[in-house]
């Protein structure tokens, strides 16, 4: 189980990113100012640093400053300054990534589990997360998509969707629990948020193969039938 460090001094913020990567198996701690942050980093040995710049009694740019020189753990910076500059600053620092405030939930959990694979720190509950179809490969551990024999680009929740349907063959499942087993429980969404998905996965699938189908189950939900 990967450890993450949520520096930020809106505990909002942190209560809501506590949930989701919670939900997503990631032990979390927090810290509300950056004292607090440098003292937690040595506590809490953290598999990874999600560092807001804004902070009381010390800023982000000086814990990272600190951090650098004694680990190489990754740090991702957030901040509500978008200008080119801070990223750049922060990428000199050492940071590995940069989330600009208000950001969507789920596209931090993708960044943080993109920097954990590239720091070879995703500590995933399989060792290997991947289905294997005629003209299909869904792999959650390296998050790559090979449709016949070629791969494509696809965003994290489309993988994750097509990979929990095509693990659990000829299931069926309802939106909502789609919704609730890939966006996570918290998720403020409704069950058109699968339709898009499903349909984007599709039309990357068209025509691949004649032995399974992504499935509309009517008026219930989608599954990915074998024949």
């Amino acid at each position: 189980m990967s450890k993450i460090l949520v520096v930020d001094d809106e505990k909002n913020i942190c209560e809501l990113l506590g949930l989701y990567l919670r939900k997503d198996n990631y032990e979390v701690d927090f810290a509300y100012d950056g004292e607090q942050a440098v003292k937690k980093f040595e506590t809490f040995s953290p598999d990874l640093i999600l560092l807001d710049i804004m902070l009381p009694i010390m800023d982000g740019w000086d814990v990272c400053r600190r951090i650098r020189k004694k680990s190489n753990v990754p740090i991702i910076m957030v901040s509500a300054k978008g200008e080119t500059i801070d990223k750049v600053l922060g990428l000199e620092l050492g940071a590995d990534d940069y989330v600009t405030k208000p950001f969507d939930t789920n596209e931090v959990l993708a960044r943080i589990k993109s920097v954990l694979r590239r720091a070879g720190g995703e500590k995933p509950a399989d060792a290997i997360q991947e289905v294997e179809y005629d003209g299909l490969y869904v792999s959650l551990t390296n998050y790559k998509l090979r449709v016949g024999g070629k791969d494509v680009d696809a965003p994290p929740k489309e993988i994750e969707l097509l990979y929990h349907l095509a693990k659990n063959p000829n299931r069926v499942f309802t939106r909502d629990q789609l919704l609730d087993e890939i966006w996570g429980f918290k998720y403020y969404g409704d069950s058109r948020t699968v339709d898009v998905h499903i349909k984007r996965i599709r039309e990357k699938l068209e025509g691949v193969s004649d032995k399974w189908v992504l499935k509309t189950v009517w008026a219930v939900g989608y599954k990915f039938e074998v024949f």
